[in-house]
C-alpha cells in the first residue's frame, strides 16, 4: 500500500508549498506551511517557467452531455490542470496526447479523457479530434488516456491516497472561464471579500496543488531561490505576512509527511514477523521431537545400507511436503484475513488483494521457512553412528 508508484523518477517529483497563511497562526502545527497553494500562486509559479515542468491543478467536476444514442447527460469529475501534468507523472495515453502550449495560452476547449470514460462515450474508439458537449460549450477531444491508477494517488490525495482517478482532464484555466466549483480541500484563512467568484480566485484561499520536476540539485537550488524571491515580491505587494516558509518534497518525503501508511498498519506487519519467527520455531521444535522418536528407525536403515545422503533426502522431501501443505493453507487464512482487513480499513477494499505472485511468494515462503527450520533437526537425527542409533 505505501509503494512509491512513480520511483524512477521520485528524486525529480517535488510537492511546493508556500507559506501564505494567517500571520497569528500557522495553517499546520507547530509551524508548517498549506499543503495547497492559491490560484494566485499556482498560475504566476506555473507560467514563470523556472522548472524543467510545472504542473498546478484542482479537482472539478461538471456536466456532460454525450451524443451517443441511449446515453443520458451525466455528472463527470473532473481535473482541471496544466499541459506539463502528463509528461510529469507519465500518464500513458491510447490515443493522441495532451493539449500543447497554444491550447493552454488560449484556454481552447479541449479534453483529454480517461480510457472508461472514452469507453463510455465513444464505445472505446479512437476519439481524437471528435467533439463532447460538456459544460455547456463544445469541447474537442485531444487524448484517450491508457489504464493509469497511480496508487498511492501521491500527486493530489484530497479525497485519500488510494482514491480513483479523474474522469477528464481539461486546461487550468477553463476553472475561471467557467466557474467551475472547488473540489479536493479548500481552505480560507480570511474571508473573501465578496460572492463573486473571481473574489475567490483572487483571495488567499488555497484550492491547488503545485508540483515541479526538476532535473538535478542545481536546478532545485535555482528554483528554491527562485520560490524565495517571489515571496519576496509577494511581500511588496502586501501577501505573504508570514516569515518566508518554502517547502518542497520530493514523493517520497511527501508520502512520508502524508503518513499514507499508518501506524496500525505498521504494527500489524511487525507483529506478523514475529508471528512467521514464532512458526518457523515451532515447526523445528516439532520436527525435532518427531525425528527424535525414529533414531532407531534411522540407525537400523543406515546399518542395511542406506548412506546419510539418501537419508537426509527423504526427510528433506517430507520438510519441502510440509512446508508446501502449509503454504497452501496460509494462503486460505490469507484470504480470511484480507477480508477482515478490507472491512476493518473501509473504502480500500480494491486494493487488498492476493494475486497470482503473491500466491507463489507465500508457498515459497512456507516451503523456504520450513527448509531452514527443519534442516537442522534432521541433520542432528542422522548425525550420530548406526549402532547408537539402533541402542537407542
Amino acid at each position: 500500500m505505501s509503494a512509491n508508484p512513480i520511483a524512477h523518477k521520485s528524486a525529480q517529483l517535488f510537492r511546493v508549498q508556500l507559506d501564505n497563511w494567517d500571520p497569528n497562526q500557522a495553517a499546520v502545527a507547530p509551524n508548517l506551511p498549506p499543503e495547497f497553494v492559491t490560484w494566485t500562486d499556482a498560475n504566476n509559479i506555473v507560467q514563470a517557467k523556472q522548472a524543467k515542468r510545472q504542473s498546478a491543478s484542482a479537482i472539478t467536476w461538471g456536466m456532460v452531455n454525450p451524443a451517443k444514442q441511449g446515453l443520458t447527460p451525466f455528472l463527470a469529475v473532473m481535473r482541471v490542470t496544466s499541459k506539463d501534468f502528463f509528461p510529469m507523472f507519465d500518464v500513458p495515453f491510447i490515443y493522441g496526447a495532451g493539449w500543447d502550449e497554444s491550447a493552454e495560452h488560449n484556454n481552447d476547449y479541449v479534453v483529454v479523457l480517461s480510457k472508461e470514460t472514452n469507453q463510455r462515450v465513444f464505445n472505446g474508439a479512437n476519439s481524437v479530434g471528435q467533439t463532447l458537449t460538456m459544460l455547456g460549450a463544445t469541447f474537442t477531444v485531444v487524448g484517450v488516456l491508457d489504464d493509469w491508477h497511480l496508487s498511492p494517488k501521491f500527486y493530489d490525495m484530497s479525497y485519500g491516497a488510494f482514491s480513483e482517478p479523474e474522469e477528464m482532464y481539461l486546461p487550468l484555466g477553463l476553472k475561471a472561464e467557467f466557474e467551475l466549483p472547488h473540489g479536493g480541500i479548500t481552505s480560507c484563512w480570511k474571508a473573501v471579500e465578496s460572492e463573486r467568484y473571481d473574489a475567490f480566485l483572487n483571495s488567499e484561499c488555497i484550492n491547488f496543488q503545485l508540483w515541479v520536476e526538476l532535473g538535478d540539485p542545481n536546478q532545485m537550488s535555482k528554483f528554491s531561490l527562485f520560490l524565495t524571491n517571489y515571496v519576496e515580491q509577494q511581500k511588496s505587494l502586501g501577501r505573504f505576512p508570514r516569515p518566508i516558509n518554502n517547502r518542497l518534497f520530493n514523493v517520497e518525503q511527501w508520502l512520508e509527511y502524508k503518513q499514507v501508511v499508518k501506524q496500525d498498519v505498521q504494527v500489524m506487519f511487525w507483529l506478523s514477523l514475529m508471528f512467521l519467527l514464532v512458526c518457523l520455531i515451532n515447526a523445528a521444535s516439532l520436527l525435532s521431537a518427531k525425528l527424535h522418536t525414529k533414531h532407531s528407525e534411522i540407525g537400523l536403515r543406515r546399518a542395511l545400507g542406506a548412506n546419510f545422503g539418501q537419508i537426509i533426502m527423504q526427510y528433506s522431501l517430507e520438510i519441502v511436503l510440509i512446508g508446501f501443505c502449509g503454504g497452501i493453507l496460509g494462503i486460505f487464512l490469507a484470504v480470511v484475513g484480507l477480508h477482515g482487513v478490507a472491512a476493518l480499513y473501509a473504502g480500500y477494499g480494491h486494493l487488498v488483494d492476493l494475486n497470482i505472485t503473491i500466491a507463489i511468494g507465500v508457498i515459497a515462503l512456507a516451503v523456504l521457512g520450513t527448509i531452514v527450520a527443519g534442516l537442522v533437526p534432521v541433520y542432528t537425527a542422522c548425525r550420530p553412528v548406526p549402532a547408537m542409533q539402533i541402542k537407542q
